[in-house]
């Protein structure tokens, strides 16, 4: 059997039984030892505002429209920054005893299929606790730089770091993804990295991971611009990574950049965007904003630069900077039995955190 996470309703969240399948040949079963939450996409379903649960996408497409919700509830499994622990294998390409990372939901335990899922060996080296960010979270911020290079080199990028290295980056939003973002600008030598936020906590989190900061006030952009000089006419910054789901975080992203440069947003905005303004700076400075979602790298990368390079990038940033987000980043672990309650509070502002990792292993509940 497996505990598995289910959200009954908005506001509803609670624990469900579920029994396992058998192990098919050639796939293994884990037991989870530790489970990321996502304080943005997973919160969408809890309060009830993520468009899946009220409009039918259509892949063909690629548009939403009214119809029969592609979701709804009870939505069970959510959560994409799984690490398990291998239990049985009924295959050679895992042993038992093996950690791996991997995107299948807030459960206690899973079967696994190599052939239909996707899973990442963790090495001995790397810190469990940080293997949540190897399947699918640190791909999601090495995307956003992947796309960034693209931006300056096309298809001719052979480096993440092609297209910060040596330039001043802003980025905004210090939660998880802003300050993952940050620390991978920083690891491929970006002249400069500036970490954007309206929270002091949080600024002070991407200080301790070694970026500097700036309060995101009304003379948020004077200032950086002010301090960014290109020449007599181009301030700002050359590329900005928008991290924050807020309408108001992308238009003061779009004020930061110098003329004609770039902001790659991988913010997910719920309520659309109203307060984008792109009849001022974006136009008069000939912008370009970029959506960096993981569903997809940029044209002409997708042989080069599939998943398992962007986990194999994760691994060597996390090997640089584990500690330092082990320290500051993740601030609560909560054991699974907690996790409906955590989650409840969490969507309705009575909790705050920056990562919260599921896990009842005595040992890590002191992180």
């Amino acid at each position: 059997m497996s505990s598995v996470l289910s959200i009954e309703a908005p506001g509803e969240v609670r624990l469900v039984e579920e029994k396992l399948p058998g192990i098919p040949e050639g796939g293994f079963m884990l037991a989870t030892t530790h489970s990321g939450v996502s304080a943005g996409t997973e919160l969408t379903y809890v309060k009830g505002t993520n468009p899946y649960l009220s409009s039918t996408w259509d892949p063909a497409l690629g548009l939403f429209a009214e119809g029969t919700p592609s979701i709804a509830y009870p939505v069970r499994g959510i959560g994409y920054m799984q690490v398990g622990l291998v239990v049985e294998t009924r295959t050679r390409a895992v042993s038992e005893g093996a950690l791996v990372a991997m995107c299948y939901g807030h459960r206690t335990a899973y079967v696994a299929d190599p052939m239909a899922d996707r899973f990442v060996e963790l090495p001995d080296d790397l810190d469990p606790m940080l293997g949540v960010y190897v399947a699918h979270m640190g791909p999601i911020c090495a995307n956003g730089l992947l796309h960034a290079a693209h931006d300056l080199h096309g298809p001719a990028v052979q480096r993440l770091g092609d297209g910060v290295r040596g330039r001043r980056v802003a980025v905004v939003g210090a939660g998880v993804v802003g300050l993952l973002t940050a620390c991978f600008a920083m690891a491929c030598d970006a002249a400069e990295v500036v970490v954007v936020d309206e929270t002091p906590a949080r600024l002070a989190i991407a200080a301790a991971l070694g970026a500097n900061v700036l309060a995101a006030d009304e003379d948020a952009a004077v200032d950086l611009k002010r301090r960014w000089r290109h020449g007599r006419d181009d301030r700002g910054a050359d590329v900005v990574f928008q991290c924050r789901g807020q309408t108001r975080a992308l238009a003061l992203g779009l004020r930061m950049l110098r003329p004609q440069g770039t902001l790659v947003d991988l913010a997910f905005y719920t309520q659309g965007a109203q307060e984008v303004r792109l009849g001022e700076e974006f136009h008069h400075n000939g912008l370009t904003l970029r959506c960096a979602q993981i569903g997809r790298v940029p044209r002409g990368l997708a042989h080069s630069w599939d998943r398992e390079r962007l986990s194999h990038e994760t691994i060597a940033l996390l090997r640089r900077y584990g500690g330092r987000l082990r320290e500051h980043v993740i601030t609560d672990v909560v054991g699974f039995a907690e996790a409906p309650r955590f989650l409840s509070d969490l969507a309705a502002r009575r909790r705050q955190t920056v990562q919260a990792v599921l896990s009842d292993h005595v040992e890590d509940e002191g992180g």
